[in-house]
């Protein structure tokens, strides 16, 4: 299938004529993310991960999209009426099937950024076997071997070398960045030569996307 980065967190996959895309937030092209768009999988909550505005912009031009969400985004959502029955609740531990492509579901909740800032639910996606979003967690896909990792390479609520131990522990041949639209590229280059550096030990490829970059994956 063909991957397309866009700014920050937001991903579309096409295969087969068919358009997937993966958290379309404020900090992306989500429009143009969303462009043609049969389905849409949001991790959680924050608004760098769903435009809001967007989405339902792009499900009330678009009669057949679809959208899988946590409860409470899910909840959000089906306040407008016009596409309520179009927002499906996604939970951790299940598999579904969405405009072609299948979809595992891992993990549960966000990552910790304080104690005193709420954690909300989390759902990672594993796309046809191959490519995995985490969202904004490090929790590693059980019972399968990643062949596509989408890296959150920084974060508000992790340091480098958390993120080196999720690339060693889901061990997936290839890496993708995502989570870097706070990075300048000093930061990028410091936490990229680690992850190219150590990755490479463990058998990750890591390669890096600029916003609207196409690879086959």
């Amino acid at each position: 299938m063909k991957l397309t980065k866009y700014t920050h967190a937001c991903v579309r996959l096409e295969k087969d004529g068919n358009v997937l895309v993966i958290d379309p937030g404020t900090f992306s092209e989500s429009e143009e993310a969303l462009s043609g768009a049969d389905a849409v999988l949001v991790t959680h909550e924050h608004n760098d991960h769903i435009d809001r505005q967007a989405v339902l912009a792009a499900m009330r031009s678009n009669a057949s999209l679809v959208v899988h969400a946590p409860a409470g985004v899910a909840a959000a959502l089906k306040e407008d009426d016009d596409v309520a029955e179009r927002v499906h609740t996604v939970e951790p531990g299940s598999d579904f099937e969405t405009a072609g492509f299948s979809v595992r579901t891992f993990g549960g909740q966000h990552a910790v950024i304080h104690p005193q800032i709420p954690v909300v639910a989390n759902i990672g996606y594993l796309v046809d076997g191959n490519v995995f979003h985490p969202g904004d967690s490090f929790v590693v896909p059980d019972g399968i071997d990643v062949k596509t990792l989408l890296l959150p390479i920084h974060a508000p609520w992790s340091k480098v070398g958390e993120v080196l131990d999720f690339v060693i522990s889901v061990r997936a041949p290839r890496a993708f960045p995502v989570h870097d639209g706070l990075l300048n590229e000093l930061g990028r280059g410091v936490v990229e030569g680690h992850v190219t550096r150590i990755g490479a030990r463990y058998g990750t490829s890591y390669e890096r996307l600029v916003p609207r970059d196409s690879v086959e994956v």
